[in-house]
């Protein structure tokens, strides 16, 4: 029998077996586990449950009628990577990465834990070779019509999406609206806004500026931007970005939409905006800029997702800058928040 190169191929070797390689692969092979330990926890509303205090398993169990031994040991796993704590008496307490799933607090991540774990994507996750293979999206083959059509018919998953992206978005839509230097006057239109958490952070911070919302009816019907201090301030239009955006915005905004599609979709879009923009008008786009290299990075885990799900992509600073000058736009500047995406700005070619 042959054996086995290691890594670099530079001689034989056999695996060392006293090394971390054998557990480490199968931890990570066993990273769906994770995801289910999380949305236990996040399901049984366990960070809620020990906001006031820390508490024994059987104390929890009996709160979320679960049996009290298989809560402790998946509240165990999850303390190895930080999500809770357990005492020397076996209470477990809120770790500030714990504390992210109460649902009393601001910006709470418990509907984006609830929305990323939840059958659909588990499902499209695990069919992730199939979309190496055929350089497709799984998520259309496994539910029989792709993403965005399936939320237009299930209103369930509507509702769990809308929600799960407004906690992803709200510590952002903050860090963006500081980052960015937005003029005193004019008007912001928030291009597939979602439900207006962005342009509520916007508004709050400029009082002098207006704004104008756009996204399908469903999320536009939700919309947050009900707080007094916005009155008289915005709009809001149900429509398809596909079709065309708001005419003579000063600011046009872009978040978390052109990672969801393919480049000949992400032109369609741009370029109705590159139409729509009145003279001086300046395009905001919020995403992920990959950088080079094999460090961590958020953008990268989404990149794959978006692989699976929607045939979207994840892009460098490069490949932003050719689609938008394809779509007649100039990158003028890419400026880093302090959350994992950036604020690229472009203008009229």
């Amino acid at each position: 029998m042959e054996t086995p190169k290691n890594v670099t191929g530079e001689h034989e070797t056999d695996i060392d077996t006293g090394s971390d390689v054998v557990g480490l692969l199968t931890e990570h092979a066993l990273g769906h586990l994770f995801s289910a330990a999380l949305r236990t926890a996040a399901s049984c509303r366990i960070a809620d449950h020990l906001a006031s205090a820390p508490r024994t398993p059987q104390d929890l169990a009996h709160l979320t009628d679960t049996d009290a031994g298989h809560l402790r040991r998946v509240l165990r796993y999850l303390a190895t990577r930080g999500i809770f704590r357990e005492d020397e008496a076996g209470a477990f307490h809120l770790t500030p990465v714990a504390n992210a799933l109460r649902t009393d607090i601001p910006y709470s991540q418990h509907a984006l834990v609830l929305m990323l774990t939840d059958e659909t994507f588990q499902r499209t996750s695990a069919g992730l070779e199939e979309t190496v293979r055929k350089a497709g999206p799984s998520y259309e083959r496994i539910f029989g019509k792709p993403f965005f059509a399936h939320l237009a018919t299930d209103p369930g998953l509507r509702q769990l999406f809308d929600d799960g992206m407004s906690a992803l978005s709200a510590p952002v839509d903050e860090v963006v609206a500081e980052a960015y230097p937005f003029p005193e006057r004019g008007t912001v239109v928030d291009v597939g806004g979602g439900r207006g958490g962005l342009l509520r952070s916007i508004l709050r911070r400029h009082p002098a500026l207006t704004g104008v919302l756009l996204d399908q009816a469903p999320a536009v019907s939700r919309h947050v931007l009900g707080d007094d201090e916005l009155k008289d301030r915005w709009r809001a239009e149900s429509g398809d970005f596909f079709a065309g955006v708001p005419e003579g915005g000063d600011i046009y905004v872009l978040k978390h939409v052109l990672h969801d599609w393919p480049d000949d979709a992400c032109l369609r879009i741009l370029r109705n905006c590159r139409a729509a923009m009145a003279p001086g008008a300046r395009l905001l786009i919020v995403d992920s800029v990959l950088p080079a290299g094999n460090d961590p990075h958020l953008g990268k885990v989404l990149d794959v997702a978006m692989a699976a799900i929607v045939d979207g992509k994840e892009r460098t600073e490069e490949e932003f800058t050719r689609l938008l000058g394809e779509a007649g736009l100039t990158v003028t500047r890419v400026l880093p928040t302090r959350a994992f995406p950036s604020v690229m700005e472009a203008v009229a070619a």
